[in-house]
């Protein structure tokens, strides 16, 4: 009779949940945000925008010192990826979707952003230097296809169409170009510098286009709707989600953009905008299907499951060099190591 001990759960059996975890918070967040973002439609497009980014970086920087986070200043090419994401992500990003809505419905845009899954599912593994997931690829077009029924489709025009096309490249950008410096510096360090530098873009934007006096005519409600797309929307939703994206890659991760769509229902029926019809929980279910399919872990072939290898984990230890021993010079010196 085996008399060992039983062997005690493995704590990595959790651990695919765990890294998903963060970026399905942070999907939630982003969706909820467009009931939100309705009452700034009025408002100064640059002006907020860079009001926004600028408490979204100071309240980062504070976090990160209140919880001991060294941020790396970026190097050479790291300003360019960095800027990158702060141009497409938060700047462009912001334009396309603004003034979309004034060529097309709502859900026009909201679509194309949906497609990003399947960007995320051939590119983001190509820029970490691995090959797509057959898993992944599969289930990206389910996803896309349950936010269509989601959002359903809208009318719209040919300069509608451009800046949802816009909306899809800069939603991809804001994750793929992140990829090349999430190793050396982080999901902290990536937000917080991404939020910055996009800070810095709209505040030359609304000198440049706006002017800053444009700012009085902002409401108390339009401000606290800037509060909370500042804290929830831009501090925490990016750092949960580059935490993610650093631990499963962006192929897997892109899978969770169809959580955006869900929330911004379940938002919008909360806030008396009707109870969803039969084509979006039909649409719901389909998505839930294409995540449990695209986020299932792989099993590879006599080793652990492929979710937990992490793209950006660090190498493993490299073992110590046992010295060379030296021979005596001379008969009475003994032989050092």
């Amino acid at each position: 009779m085996n008399t060992s001990p039983a062997s005690p759960p493995s704590p990595s059996s959790s651990r695919p949940l765990r890294d998903l975890a963060p970026g399905i918070a942070g999907m939630a967040l982003v969706g909820s945000s467009v009931t939100v973002s309705r009452s700034l439609v009025d408002a100064p497009l640059f002006g907020v925008q860079a009001v926004r980014y600028t408490m979204a970086a100071l309240l980062l920087f504070g976090l990160a010192r209140l919880a001991r986070v060294r941020i790396t200043m970026p190097r050479g090419r790291e300003w360019l990826w960095l800027a990158g994401v702060a141009a497409t992500g938060l700047v462009l990003f912001n334009v396309a979707v603004v003034r979309g809505v004034a060529h097309a419905e709502p859900a026009v845009i909201a679509v194309a952003v949906a497609c990003v899954p399947v960007l995320f599912g051939v590119v983001g593994p190509l820029m970490e230097g691995r090959k797509p997931s057959r898993r992944v690829l599969l289930a990206a077009p389910v996803v896309v296809a349950g936010a269509v029924l989601v959002e359903g489709t809208g009318r719209t025009d040919a300069a509608g169409v451009g800046w949802a096309a816009l909306a899809l490249g800069c939603e991809a950008g804001f994750t793929l170009l992140a990829v090349p410096v999430l190793r050396r510096h982080g999901a902290w360090g990536v937000s917080l510098h991404a939020v910055w530098m996009g800070a810095v873009m709209l505040a030359v934007l609304t000198a440049c286009v706006e002017g800053p006096s444009e700012l009085v005519s902002v409401s108390p409600r339009q401000w606290a709707a800037t509060g909370y797309l500042a804290v929830m929307v831009t501090a925490v939703a990016f750092l949960l989600w580059y935490r993610t994206v650093a631990a499963v890659g962006s192929g897997r991760a892109g899978l969770l953009t169809g959580v955006a769509p869900l929330a911004a229902a379940g938002a919008g029926a909360a806030t008396g905008g009707g109870v969803p019809g039969p084509a979006v929980w039909l649409g719901l279910a389909v998505v839930v299907a294409g995540l449990a399919v695209g986020l299932r872990a792989e099993r590879a072939p006599g080793g652990p499951t492929a979710a937990m290898r992490s793209p950006v984990a660090m190498p493993p230890p490299v073992a110590p060099v046992a010295p060379v021993a030296r021979k005596p010079r001379n008969a009475h010196e003994p032989a050092a190591p």
